[in-house]
């Protein structure tokens, strides 16, 4: 069961928010009707969710409890635990074709890996995991005593499956004292149906395009399409998350509880790295706090500097998906972070803003283009088609093919909300609040306008979704 679906929307969460509020244990709540919706989705991977959360519980109380010479060791043996799950189900089998392939190379034997059915969200829930453990050792935070608290932060249904990450230091208070105000509920609805409308109404539209033209055979895409391929993907893959991201925050908002925010216009970055200061940002923050400073961060040198960013990025990029493709994405922007600390950052400063801006966009859409291919070569051949050095032509597979009234609508829409500044959008939302005096007409009228608007996307991100219309959610795959 993904968010963006009448089941969800009309179904799971009204009956889950109507019992939430009426019902004294709230955490308790939170628990099962998050163990029925990760049932929902992954059924045989319950027990693995489970055993998860007693072992980071278990450890957190003795990293907690230990004297200061064992508390090394005890985080140390939790993360190696933490690590251990997502090695196994989300890289074992990655790593047993590579062996299969040398040793066939070498001709020494012949193996069969086998498959491993990969738990919904492990990637999520590992991350949050090595950091409540390292967070407690830190004494950051204190350990969660109560196994049904914990288990309901670990589960919690709207971050478990594709984040934000969310941190137990960040919502710890909450668990024993939460309160939704009227602001709060209408924020939590106006992010929530935002984030359906971005899912629904541009990333659901321009996936199919993206899907079918990275599919095309390499003799039959054409410079034209292979952009236009390119383009939908660099919108999908935003939207999809962000406006994933944005309906988690909102349900948090709805429940009492402040989730971090994820995404902050980064397609309006001047360079790579601002782009990773708004683009997945509990991601970032998370490897920027639990391994690029603990490798010493930029405190040992340049050469030491370059080396963490580089193995930062690779980590980060393997954390995506067991794939090459994965890796060379992650190595990718490694790779332009460290060029622009060497001086290209001097450069961009005194270029013109569409200058750069058009650096960045181009930077980061060959690196989707290595995000989205199946292999290394099929994202060099695409690149080549980009680049007007592939065999396709017009006449084969015309663009109009892909590039429909409905494809070309979403792009205009999601090219302007996720290039175009809006202040007057947050000033719309800010405007939700309590209003005195002459402020009160003219509020009114924002207000009606703003909610008229989000009565307008909610109909229309319902009528798409019982249309039965293409709706693909790119980060289950991790």
């Amino acid at each position: 069961m993904v968010f963006s679906s009448i089941t969800f929307v009309f179904y799971f969460f009204p009956v889950f928010f109507c019992l939430y509020w009426l019902l004294p244990f709230r955490n308790t709540v939170i628990l099962f009707a998050s163990l029925l919706f990760y049932a929902w989705g992954d059924p045989g991977s319950v027990i693995i969710l489970l055993a998860f959360i007693l072992l980071n519980w278990m450890f957190g109380l003795m990293v907690s409890g230990s004297a200061a010479w064992a508390r090394y060791w005890v985080l140390a043996a939790g993360v190696t635990i933490d690590l251990g799950f997502m090695l196994y189900y989300k890289y074992l089998h990655f790593l047993m074709v590579q062996a299969a392939t040398v040793l066939h190379a070498l001709h020494l034997a012949e193996v069969k890996p086998h498959e491993i059915a990969l738990p919904l969200g492990i990637s999520f829930f590992v991350f949050q995991g090595i950091s409540y453990l390292i967070d407690i050792y830190r004494g950051d935070v204190a350990a969660q005593r109560n196994l049904v608290t914990f288990a309901a932060y670990k589960a919690m249904f709207p971050q478990l499956i594709a984040g934000p990450i969310v941190r137990y230091r960040q919502v710890a208070a909450k668990f024993s004292h939460r309160r939704v105000s009227l602001f709060r509920l209408q924020t939590g609805v106006a992010m929530f149906i935002i984030g359906l409308a971005q899912k629904t109404l541009v990333a659901n539209i321009v996936a199919q395009p993206a899907n079918d033209l990275f599919n095309l055979p390499p003799d039959q895409l054409s410079a034209p399409g292979a952009w236009l391929g390119a383009v939908c993907y660099t919108l999908q893959i935003y939207f999809d998350f962000a406006g994933y991201s944005n309906m988690a925050i909102g349900m948090g908002h709805m429940m009492g509880f402040t989730y971090p925010a994820n995404f902050n216009l980064p397609y309006v970055s001047q360079s790579m790295t601002e782009f990773w200061r708004r683009w997945h940002m509990t991601l970032s923050s998370w490897f920027r706090d639990y391994v690029y400073i603990p490798l010493g961060g930029n405190r040992l040198g340049r050469l030491r500097t370059y080396f963490n960013l580089m193995a930062v990025f690779l980590l980060c990029g393997f954390w995506h998906g067991a794939n090459w493709t994965f890796a060379a994405w992650g190595l990718w922007h490694g790779l332009f972070l460290t060029i622009e600390r060497l001086g290209l950052w001097r450069l961009l400063a005194h270029a013109p803003r569409p200058l750069r801006h058009v650096y960045t966009i181009a930077a980061v859409m060959f690196g989707w283009v290595l995000f989205r291919a199946d292999t290394i070569d099929q994202a060099v051949l695409y690149m080549a088609a980009m680049l007007g050095r592939g065999d396709g032509n017009e006449i084969t597979l015309p663009i109009e093919q892909y590039a429909t009234p409905t494809v070309i609508t979403a792009l205009v829409a999601g090219t302007v909300c996720a290039v175009i500044p809006r202040p007057a959008a947050r000033a719309s939302v800010a405007t939700l609040g309590p209003v005195v005096g002459s402020r009160v007409v003219a509020s009114l009228a924002v207000n009606t306008a703003f909610g008229l608007t989000l009565l307008g996307l909610l109909i229309c991100s319902a009528a798409t979704l019982a249309a039965g219309s293409f709706n693909p959610f790119i980060y289950f795959r991790f």
